[in-house]
């Protein structure tokens, strides 16, 4: 059973191996953490988007998948158009709230830095089969087996948990007990899908080990998991819109280290 949503499109981002996605996400993001600024976030957003778009995602979607983001963006912005460190021109002020050039900028700065690194994450993620996830770990990264294939196994058990959720909704109003008392409720069919987690992660375990998982020899894998030159030009297009970014603050004199707290 797969757990790609199937709002998920087709993308160029199929070809390329899960592992690669994590370190193009890498790629992109840390960079961005050096400096708090307007051009880098900025032009790290349009160059995420724009990439978005190449390789085959729809502005829908990514609205969609993307509007946490959109969200916590806004809100972490007006916190530092209100607090943060004044300077410049003032044009409000009322007891620790103070409106200024300077925090009007940091808000902006943190606004598309929150976007830039929050936008290509998400969209890297999405449509990520955990079994191939799993090979790449295991087998790229060279990750223990028996912590790959457990994080598997929980992580596929998550369906379940939200199928048994539903049933045990179903089944309280059946009862007549689902339609008062919300908190009642959600304490006692939480408690209820606890022990139907443990139980059947006992299950799992005692299956899994059966098996042969987690045993002293070296696991073969069903399925190889390759590295290609597609991967390593993903990862070289990566580097080079960070290092877009990063440059374009540079040359534009508004690279703001973060460690300076200039």
């Amino acid at each position: 059973m797969s757990l790609i949503a199937p709002d998920v499109p087709a993308t160029r981002l199929d070809r390329l191996n899960p592992v690669t996605r994590i370190v193009l996400a890498l790629t992109l993001t840390l960079p961005l953490l050096l400096t708090l600024d307007v051009v880098s976030g900025a032009v790290a957003l349009g160059l995420s988007l724009s990439a978005a778009l190449i390789v085959g995602y729809r502005p829908g979607f990514i609205l969609r998948r993307t509007w946490p983001v959109l969200l916590a963006a806004p809100l972490a912005s007006v916190s530092m158009a209100l607090y943060g460190r004044p300077s410049g021109q003032v044009y409000f002020e009322w007891f620790l709230i103070r409106v200024t050039d300077g925090s009007l900028m940091l808000a902006a700065a943190v606004f598309l830095r929150v976007l830039a690194l929050g936008v290509p994450s998400i969209l890297l993620f999405s449509g990520i089969d955990p079994t191939d996830m799993a090979d790449g770990l295991a087998q790229v990264w060279r990750l223990p087996a028996r912590f790959v294939l457990g994080t598997l196994a929980g992580f596929r058990l998550i369906g379940e948990m939200l199928a048994d959720w539903r049933m045990l909704g179903l089944a309280r109003r059946a009862r007549g007990l689902g339609d008062t008392g919300a908190l009642k409720r959600f304490i006692t069919m939480a408690f209820a899908l606890l022990v139907l987690a443990i139980r059947r992660g006992s299950k799992l375990a005692t299956a899994m080990e059966s098996r042969g998982f987690g045993g002293p020899t070296e696991r073969t894998w069903a399925r190889p998991s390759l590295v290609t030159r597609r991967d390593h030009a993903a990862v070289a297009i990566a580097v080079v819109m960070a290092v877009t970014a990063v440059l374009s603050a540079v040359v534009a004199g508004t690279f703001n280290f973060v460690g300076t707290g200039t």
